[in-house]
């Protein structure tokens, strides 16, 4: 167990699916060869498959007894691999600029991240879809750390970050348990050195004060990081005081630490496209198997303090103001420092 948690929070009322926290978590490190498939975030639109290819449906994580359940290991069809093109063909061809073929993809992969974007479920005048990021959620009780046989992977006392800690360990282990049991599918093997390779929480930066690349870089406002501790700030607020942060797939057993605002959707409209009916757009059911039975109390929260907002004269919520987020250091935590103003690490 460790010392302090550090947390995640993500407003999926905000999220625009955008990309960008997942450009810029590439850009910074799993962008060298052998990790072509290595997204350790991702956005999804949801009802969706997800990335891995249901990774939802794979398997892993604890039992009612609190012991490790090994699923499947995602294969590079899940992954759906990389596009090749005939690069060497047309630049190294030894033709002309008039002779040389287009540059054309050779082979395509049949899955990959946000294969089915914006696809969502539902049928018209009702459909519906929101987009859900993901990144390691640096467990409570992590699978993956229990489940390796070399002691490659820790989570660290200081800040419960999970982390391969040991990859020249990591490289000597035959076997992917690690990728078996966790359930959301968030480690991944390292296409040249053999070792497995996850999403740290950015250690290197937040050991120097610097927020995740993905939280500074979220032009929506949408994810808040700080400990689960600090009674005065954004994340304790929203998942211990109001409770409408919740974890993904809690039946997993791991106690993951990154939370989620879930989605307010209207409601839906009849069949001549009118409102009327008492029902929301995004089926409550669907949100439960996602979130859990606590969905249903954090919509009503949420519900309740936004029509505080639209009465006349409106009423204060501080629930909302912390969704606002008008002061963007809100969402750093104690990450406050300036990456400009030192010199990087990566």
């Amino acid at each position: 167990m460790a010392g302090r948690q550090l947390a995640f929070v993500i407003d999926l009322n905000k999220c625009v699916g955008c990309q960008t926290c997942v450009v810029a978590c590439k850009v910074d490190w799993t962008n060298d060869k052998g990790m072509d498939e290595h997204w350790w975030m991702t956005v999804s639109t949801m009802p969706g498959r997800g990335y891995p290819r249901d990774w939802s449906e794979m398997g892993g994580g604890h039992d009612a007894e609190g012991g490790i359940v090994l699923g499947k290991v995602p294969d590079l069809d899940d992954y759906g691999g990389s596009w090749e093109f005939n690069f060497e063909e047309v630049f190294l061809g030894g033709r002309s600029a008039t002779e040389r073929p287009p540059l054309a993809p050779v082979s395509r992969p049949t899955w990959g991240p946000n294969w089915d974007e914006e696809i969502g479920a539902g049928e018209w005048p009702n459909a519906y879809f929101f987009y859900l990021p993901r990144l390691c959620n640096h467990c409570t009780w992590p699978s993956c750390v229990a489940a390796c046989p070399r002691q490659a992977i820790v989570k660290r006392p200081e800040d419960g970050v999970v982390e391969v800690s040991d990859p020249r360990a990591c490289e000597t282990c035959a076997d992917t348990p690690c990728m078996a049991a966790c359930p959301y599918k968030e480690i991944f093997h390292h296409g040249t050195t053999g070792h497995a390779t996850k999403c740290h929480a950015c250690a290197p930066r937040i050991d120097v004060g610097v927020a995740p690349a993905c939280v500074r870089m979220c032009p929506a406002r949408c994810i808040w990081v700080g400990f689960l501790d600090d009674e005065e700030g954004p994340v304790h607020q929203l998942v211990e005081r109001w409770k409408v942060a919740l974890p993904l797939r809690p039946d997993f057993g791991n106690r993951p630490n990154v939370y989620y605002v879930p989605p307010i959707s209207p409601p839906r409209l009849g069949p001549d496209g009118r409102p009327g009916l008492d029902e929301p757009r995004i089926p409550t059911e669907y949100l439960r198997s996602l979130f859990g039975p606590e969905v249903d109390a954090a919509l009503a929260t949420l519900r309740a303090e936004m029509a505080k907002r639209r009465r006349r004269p409106k009423e204060p919520s501080a629930l909302m103001d912390l969704l606002i987020a008008k002061r963007w250091p809100e969402l750093l935590g104690p990450f406050q420092e300036d990456p400009t103003a030192r010199e990087p690490t990566r």
